[in-house]
């Protein structure tokens, strides 16, 4: 099977999806990363299994954001953790923004919220207990597809924004660790995840 093959069904995933989800945050520095990847790979250049990695990725972080705009409206946190979840939703957005410019300038659409439609298990966002622990399971599937794509990708200058993308899930996934009672540190080599992995899980939030 070849890269392309194996990666179908995430292109599928980013074309066929429908929905609505409220505006991004702010943006930050990773527009500037966004920026450097754009200027070392010529629109061109980027082959089909990267373009794939991209639309997966752009996929999580609408998904990311989609559930943080749920969260903050849900109000569930009091104090620095009120803050922690706004800071998470901007740095969503910011994810998107930076990888959206680099689909774009590969002469390709990144899919949009319009495009998605989101779904959650029944009282997501009803108590404390239930916002975190589900932040803590879409950060840790986040986190995952990261470390997978840096793993699968071909083209070189797309490692380092997909790798502090990665960095900043990973200090999500600390802060709602540690708000859900457990350690920021458990795993020392966080497992990354294949695209079909990736694509599976998706599924249950998008469609």
């Amino acid at each position: 099977m070849t890269v392309t093959d194996e990666l179908s069904r995430a292109e599928l995933l980013a074309r066929g999806a429908r929905g609505g989800v409220a505006a991004l945050a702010a943006g930050s520095v990773l527009g500037l990363v966004a920026g450097t990847a754009r200027a070392d790979t010529p629109p061109d250049t980027l082959p089909d299994g990267d373009l794939a990695y991209l639309r997966l990725l752009i996929s999580a972080e609408l998904l990311g954001a989609d559930f943080y705009t749920n969260a903050v409206a849900a109000q569930p946190y009091r104090g620095r953790p009120a803050k922690e979840l706004k800071l998470a939703l901007a740095n969503e957005g910011s994810h998107y923004r930076a990888l959206s410019a680099i689909f774009a300038d590969a002469g390709q659409t990144p899919a949009t919220a319009d495009d998605i439609d989101f779904t959650y298990p029944k009282r997501s966002f009803a108590t404390v207990g239930a916002v975190t622990k589900l932040a803590v399971t879409l950060e840790t599937l986040f986190l995952g597809a990261c470390l997978g794509a840096v793993a699968g990708v071909q083209t070189a200058a797309l490692v380092q924004p997909i790798s502090q993308i990665a960095a900043n899930q990973a200090q999500h996934l600390t802060v709602f660790s540690q708000l859900l009672g457990r350690s920021g540190f458990t795993t020392a080599m966080p497992a990354p995840l294949t695209i079909d992995a990736v694509t599976e899980a998706l599924a249950a939030y998008t469609s």
